[in-house]
Order: C-alpha cells, then sequence, then structure tokens
C-alpha cells in the first residue's frame, strides 16, 4: 500500500519530542495505518477501520487488561 498519502497525526497526550507515541493515519480508503513516531521508517501496521476502532474503544473502556512495564505489573 503506497502511505506516501497518508497524514499521520499523534496524540495530544505525546511528550513534545515525539518520542513517546504512535502516530495514526486514518485518511486512507479501506485501512487505518499505525507506526511508531520515533522510528518511521519502520512498516506501518495496517488495520480495518472497524477493528480500530473496536481497539480504541476498548481502550476507553479499560477491557485491555493490566498494563505491563518491564516485564512487572
Amino acid at each position: 500500500m503506497d502511505l506516501s498519502v497518508a497524514v499521520w497525526r499523534k496524540s495530544t497526550y505525546s511528550s513534545g519530542n515525539g518520542g513517546q507515541c504512535v502516530e495514526v493515519a486514518s485518511n486512507l480508503p479501506r485501512v487505518v495505518a499505525v507506526r511508531d513516531s520515533k522510528n518511521t521508517g519502520v512498516p506501518a501496521l495496517l488495520t480495518a477501520p472497524g477493528a480500530w476502532c473496536a481497539f480504541i474503544e476498548g481502550v476507553k473502556a479499560g477491557h485491555l487488561g493490566t498494563r505491563v512495564v518491564g516485564g512487572r505489573r
């Protein structure tokens, strides 16, 4: 998929240096692209818009479980 037309955006909660967030492009036909904001040269994760919306709703509702940092809960 050609991502040259992707309009990337990141959360307003991201740190000012942009190194702690993902970027999302939802302006593409039939797909949502997600990439690492600090390593934009790595291929983006592509998902269906419905799956992306379900993921976001799950995050907002707290359905994804406990956050694991450094292998510890």
